[in-house]
């Protein structure tokens, strides 16, 4: 295997670094990896009640529309980029060659961020599926730490070797529940709709800015009605918060067969059909609950699950029921070991530069065999756990406090990076004028720019409803200090490069610059 990729540095000539095992992966690995991260049938179950309940109630599925629409205009520019600049540190990559070093740096620092406590909140939610799958359905009781160290020492092992199995493992997983939740979606069209009819006014996208909730029956009390307050913007916010992860495919870059073709083919494919999938499940768990009773529902989260599982009971059993809950926890898992190897690619890229010396024959090594970023793969696994066991130890919730704080800790961060990304995608093509062939007016300028004001709305979005998102952890120390994590580490992020750039121009020079030598770029 070619372990070293060739970096030309101004001023500093050819350095070599251990790379990734090439050619390892193709269209259909790379998709399996990015979507897993989505994790659709969590995203789903998890927040499609939520944007319900407490957002645009029936008009849950446009939130998801118009998010479709947003984040296609972002992956339309983000796309155009990975087909010129390959990295395994992509956001990282991207943003420097579009907005600088000193900016790269910053999100090059969030995004290591978001993905390394990602990781660590899905830990959680998963620890919370297989302790209460276990109790319920094979009458045992395990505390939910021993689910979650079992997850970390999985992910550890199963990402140390090629990554190709953990495509393949990602594969079973993330297709299993795409067949349930087709399933699901299929048993409302053949049975002829819901108890309301069809619902379209649902698909409306003008309903994904309004407040359809109003007043709904009470199912606990028959006759009454129940008067909800939702935001609009809640529900868009938690609609945008479902796609989290579809950015990775660019990371891959370096370990596919054809980057420069599969990469942004992978983006826009990841983008349009985790959107088109989300807004059809979301709009027939409604059609088969019945707009009404699904608002009702929703508004509890004793209840809120039926919203899905009702529909399925209803027209495909019981047993299905059950199978969906165990997906859930497959599927929850699948989406932590693909952040897992987000994470783990994230400190690889940046160790790789060496910015510190040594950290180039550690975080940046590679595997000789299994061409894996293995060494940085272990620094996430005992980050993580450190994340997993100090929650433990303080007797904190696997799911409303692990993974609601965790999710929107890393959410806050990749959100302000993704708006950078779009606007790093106008500063390359138009601002530096790189790749004059492939500039567009669309597809590089207006795109982005709309993607990326979309996706301050989308921050400010969580700025609004980062309360709702944390529902009883709202109050947790953790979540107050959040807004701090981000910031230090944005503003370290600056302080490093800026450090560099006067006191090491030398390292300064390397900030964000290793890509694959066939599609290197120079200043």
């Amino acid at each position: 295997m070619d372990d070293t990729t060739r970096l030309d540095v101004p001023d500093r000539g050819t350095t070599q670094v251990q790379r990734l095992k090439p050619n390892a992966v193709g269209l259909v690995g790379v998709l399996f990896m990015a979507v897993a991260t989505a994790a659709p049938i969590t995203a789903m179950v998890g927040n499609v009640p939520i944007a319900i309940g407490f957002g645009n109630g029936a008009g849950a599925p446009a939130g998801y529309l118009v998010a479709t629409i947003v984040l296609s205009l972002f992956a339309a520019g983000y796309s155009a980029m990975a087909k010129h600049i390959t990295a395994t540190g992509a956001f990282y990559g991207f943003v420097s060659h579009g907005l600088g070093r000193v900016v790269g740096m910053m999100a090059g620092a969030l995004t290591t961020l978001a993905y390394v406590v990602f990781e660590a909140s899905i830990v959680g939610i998963f620890a919370f599926f297989a302790s209460s799958f276990a109790a319920e359905h094979l009458g045992l009781t395990v505390p939910w730490l021993w689910f979650a160290l079992l997850m970390l020492a999985a992910n550890a092992v199963l990402t140390y070797f090629d990554i190709n199995l953990t495509a393949k493992v990602l594969g079973v997983f993330l297709v299993t529940e795409i067949v349930m939740l087709t399933l699901m979606a299929l048993s409302v069209l053949v049975t002829g709709g819901g108890p309301e009819g069809w619902s379209l006014g649902s698909l409306n996208p003008v309903a994904a800015f309004h407040n359809l909730t109003g007043a709904v029956a009470d199912p606990h009390h028959p006759g009454a009605t129940l008067a909800v307050a939702g935001s609009a913007g809640i529900g868009l916010f938690f609609a945008f918060w479902s796609w989290v992860g579809f950015e990775s495919t660019a990371m891959y870059g370096e370990e596919s067969k054809n980057p420069k073709k599969i990469i942004p083919r992978a983006t826009m494919l990841a983008v349009v059909g985790i959107g088109l999938f989300y807004v059809i499940v979301s709009w027939l768990a409604i059609v088969g609950t019945g707009p009404a009773k699904a608002v009702a529902l929703a508004q509890d989260s004793a209840t809120a699950g039926q919203v899905f599982f009702g529909p399925v009971e209803q027209h495909l059993g019981h047993p299905a029921v059950v199978m969906f809950e165990f997906l859930l926890m497959t599927g929850s898992y699948a989406c932590g070991m693909a952040f897992h190897s987000c994470a783990s690619r994230y400190i690889y890229a940046i160790g790789r530069e060496n910015l510190i010396p040594g950290f180039g024959r550690t975080l940046g090594a590679t595997h000789p065999v299994h061409g894996s970023p293995h060494i940085a793969g272990f620094i996430q696994t005992f980050i993580a756990t450190a994340i997993v066991l100090w929650f433990f130890a303080t007797g904190r919730d696997p799911y409303g406090q692990l993974y609601a704080l965790m999710a929107i800790l890393g959410t806050a961060a990749i959100l302000i990076v993704q708006a950078l990304a779009a606007f790093a995608v106008i500063g390359y093509f138009h601002g530096a004028k790189k790749h004059p062939e492939t500039a567009h007016w669309f597809r590089t300028f207006l795109a982005p720019l709309l993607g990326g004001l979309g996706m301050l709305y989308v921050i400010w979005l969580l700025i609004q409803s980062a309360g709702v998102a944390a529902g009883a952890a709202a109050s947790d120390v953790v979540f107050r200090v959040t807004p701090w994590i981000v910031g230090g580490t944005a503003l370290a992020g600056l302080l490093f490069a800026l450090g560099a750039k006067y006191l090491a121009p030398e390292r300064y020079e390397v900030i964000g610059r290793v890509v694959l030598d066939d599609s290197h770029e120079r200043d």
